[in-house]
């Protein structure tokens, strides 16, 4: 029996834990939630929301380049704020990185993040080519 190709993408670039920074299966790669970690320390960059979720989607690059795509693979984001009062500045960030064809997206405030983080972005690309249609 044929069955779907799972593959397991850790980068060595980015903080890396318990889980699998992403994986893709078939041609959907899931990528799994960035926080604002120095990948050369695994701490939180100091600041607060702002360089946190610039750096979270750093951090979210170097899984996209593990795979060759890049940020207009995006096609859905998660986007969890400690504090929904930080909704326009992460906005200004994410926008940074998604100035065309953004991906769907959600933003929630949660009760807390890991490391007491300020935000935490997870997302759900294309591995392959997209031919955007308007």
């Amino acid at each position: 029996m044929a069955g779907v190709v799972r593959k397991i993408v850790n980068p060595r670039k980015g903080p890396t834990g318990l889980l699998s920074q992403a994986v893709i299966v078939g041609d959907t790669m899931y990528i799994s939630g960035q926080l604002g970690l120095d990948p050369s320390t695994g701490k939180l960059v100091p600041g607060g929301a702002v360089p946190e979720a610039e750096q979270a989607l750093k951090n979210m690059g170097s899984i996209l380049e593990a795979a060759n795509i890049d940020y207009s693979n995006v096609v859905k984001a998660t986007v969890l704020l400690a504090d929904i009062n930080d909704f326009a500045a992460v906005n200004d960030v994410y926008k940074k990185y998604f100035p065309a064809n953004p991906p769907a997206r959600a933003a929630f405030q949660v009760a807390a993040l890991p490391k007491n983080g300020r935000v935490e972005i997870e997302a759900i690309a294309i591995a392959s080519a997209i031919v955007d249609q308007q």
